[in-house]
């Protein structure tokens, strides 16, 4: 499926309208020479190329290949499926009311494909807006804070003039080192989110073995983190999902940080894949605080609404992290949710659809 939509990126649009046309008149003319074998009469000729022209003006962009159709459906119409047959007749009764019947189900179809299809781009284009001022808006409340961290500790140990004790020096320091890795996260996660916000980036999908993607992304994730365990549970069978592995790698490393960053005495996070149905679901549990109830209905929108100052530490709210995870997945064709569990703690998961492979056959 992927290689085709690759395939059909790299023809120009034009020439794809064009075989489009042709397949589907091609299609009305063998429909219609059969049927005049099977059947009496050309009554049914009209109707065929009707749909045909429906077809064309439907799939196609503009107004130039539904005009153009309905042009060559009244020559068929005319010249070969009607009596007398592979001859003009321009005196058919009908004839007029047939051409203009084409011409007019062209356009009327033409015209609300292209109103359609420029609502969408606006819907669209909206949506992409709506990512774009949510991380703004996050950003400036994210950034600032852990920016001016890293320039006041760096500025007090240059003016310290020596003041300062080993240990208070190596104190600032490690502030600077934390608040510095926290940025570079924040340009990881921006990076992703632009990448997928950019109407001119496709997302390039494999197929990858799920296990692999959960285990590398441990692997990053407990050299940022190495006092945490994470404990992973993945099926006896392959999963074979078709992903961009780097992306769904920087959801798994957001919901891990997140989970340990907010989880506000978080001692255990369980990483879990299994199979359900035709999708592959991640789970990222914890036994932490959990998600303010406030915050469940926005959780992935990348705002502050609904928070107050106190609630968390301003330099590390959850905003931007989840909206990219949830842009991420959604332009994988997936979904996401979020929610609380039972025993304490929150659970985040996310459901990439799957295709079937010679590895992932069996249902375990």
């Amino acid at each position: 499926m992927e290689e085709k939509k690759r395939i059909k990126r790299k023809i120009p649009r034009a020439l794809q309208d064009a075989l489009l046309t042709v397949g589907v008149f091609a299609s009305a003319v063998a429909l219609c020479t059969l049927l005049r074998r099977l059947a009496e009469g050309d009554g049914y000729v009209s109707l065929v190329f009707v749909l045909a022209v429906a077809a064309v003006s439907r799939w196609t962009e503009g107004y130039f290949w539904g005009i153009f159709s309905s042009l060559c459906g009244v020559i068929c119409v005319n010249y070969i499926f009607t009596f007398p047959y592979w001859e003009f007749n321009f005196t058919m009764t009908g004839y007029p009311f047939t051409f203009l019947t084409l011409l007019a189900v062209s356009v009327m179809i033409s015209a609300m494909t292209t109103q359609i299809k420029k609502q969408e781009r606006l819907r669209m284009e909206t949506e992409k807006e709506s990512v774009r001022a949510n991380l703004l808006r996050a950003m400036s409340h994210d950034i600032r804070t852990p920016l001016t961290s890293v320039v006041g500790n760096t500025a007090a140990i240059l003016e310290s003039n020596g003041a300062f004790s080993r240990e208070q020096e190596q104190k600032l320091l490690q502030d600077v080192n934390e608040d510095a890795q926290w940025l570079i996260r924040m340009v990881e996660n921006l990076l992703s989110i632009t990448r997928i916000s950019d109407e001119q980036a496709k997302i390039t999908t494999e197929m990858e073995a799920a296990e692999e993607i959960v285990a590398v992304s441990v692997q990053k994730f407990s050299k940022r983190f190495p006092g945490t365990n994470v404990s992973v549970e993945v099926p006896d069978e392959v999963l074979l999902v078709p992903m961009d592995a780097t992306l769904i790698q920087q959801v798994i490393m957001n919901l891990l940080e997140n989970a340990v960053i907010h989880g506000e005495g978080t001692t255990k996070i369980s990483l879990s894949v299994r199979r359900e149905g035709n999708t592959a679901c991640f789970a990222v549990c914890d036994n932490g605080r959990g998600i303010p109830k406030e915050r469940l209905g926005t959780i992935f929108s990348g705002g502050l609404s609904g928070m107050q100052h106190n609630d968390f530490d301003m330099k590390k709210n959850m905003g931007i992290g989840l909206s990219v995870c949830h842009t991420i997945v959604k332009a994988h064709g997936g979904t996401m949710s979020a929610e609380n569990l039972k025993s304490g703690g929150a659970c985040f998961r996310f459901y990439l659809p799957m295709k079937e492979g010679k590895s992932n056959e069996t249902e375990r």
